[in-house]
C-alpha cells in the first residue's frame, strides 16, 4: 500500500505528524507467486495467487490492533487478510525489476482478492499510473475530493469504491474509530 494511503487509513491524514511517522517502519518487499490486477471500473488493485508472478509492495512493521481494524474496514469484503511469505528488498532495483536484491523471507499478512477474477482486468495494475493520475483522489486536498464526490453524484460511480475521503468506507472508519478508541481505553 502506498504510504500516504496507509497513513490516511491509520491516522486519518496522508501527512502524519513526525511522531506518527515514527510508529511505522515501511520497507520495500516482494510477494512471489502472486499478481496484482486492476479491479474493473476502480482505481485500486487486487492481489491474487498466480505462479511465476511477483508483486512489489511494502512491508509494514509497527501496526497496532487498531490499525489492523481500520485496514480491515478499508479493504472491505472484497479482500481476505491472509498469511503469506514475502521477501524484504535490500535493493529495490528499477521499474523493470532489474537490479533487485532480495533479503530475508518474512511471514506477514496481506489482503488477497476474493470477490472473483471476473471483476478484474486482464493486465497488471500500474502503480506509477495510479500515483500520477489517481492518488490525489485518495490523499489529496479537500477540493480534490470534491471531484470524486461530483463523479459519484453525476455518474453514480465512485472510482475509489467508497475509499475516498468522503466515501462510505471512510465515513464508517471515522464513526467506528471513535467507538474503538473508547473500547480500547476501558
Amino acid at each position: 500500500m502506498e504510504p500516504q494511503v496507509l497513513y490516511r487509513v491509520c491516522y486519518g491524514t496522508s501527512t502524519p505528524t513526525q511522531f506518527q511517522a515514527t510508529l511505522l517502519t515501511i520497507r520495500p518487499a516482494l510477494l512471489h507467486d502472486h499478481c496484482r490486477h486492476k479491479v474493473l471500473h476502480r482505481d485500486y488493485p487486487a492481489i491474487i495467487p498466480q505462479q511465476s508472478s511477483s508483486v512489489r509492495g511494502t512491508y509494514v512493521k509497527g501496526l497496532t490492533d487498531g490499525d489492523i481494524f481500520r485496514l480491515d474496514i478499508f479493504e472491505g469484503s472484497e479482500y481476505d487478510r491472509r498469511k503469506v511469505k514475502i521477501r524484504e528488498l535490500e535493493v529495490e532495483g528499477d521499474e523493470a525489476g532489474q537490479g533487485i536484491v532480495e533479503g530475508e523471507e518474512v511471514e506477514v499478512e496481506t489482503y488477497i482478492w476474493v470477490a472473483g477474477e471476473d471483476k478484474l482486468e486482464d493486465g497488471e495494475w500500474d502503480f506509477e499510473e495510479f500515483k500520477r493520475e489517481k492518488m490525489r483522489h485518495w490523499v489529496g486536498a479537500r477540493e480534490e475530493y470534491d471531484e470524486v464526490d461530483s463523479a459519484v453524484r453525476d455518474r453514480g460511480h465512485d472510482p475509489t469504491g467508497g475509499r475516498g475521503a468522503n466515501g462510505s468506507i471512510t465515513e464508517m472508519l471515522e464513526s467506528k474509530s471513535d467507538e474503538k478508541v473508547l473500547e480500547s481505553a476501558v
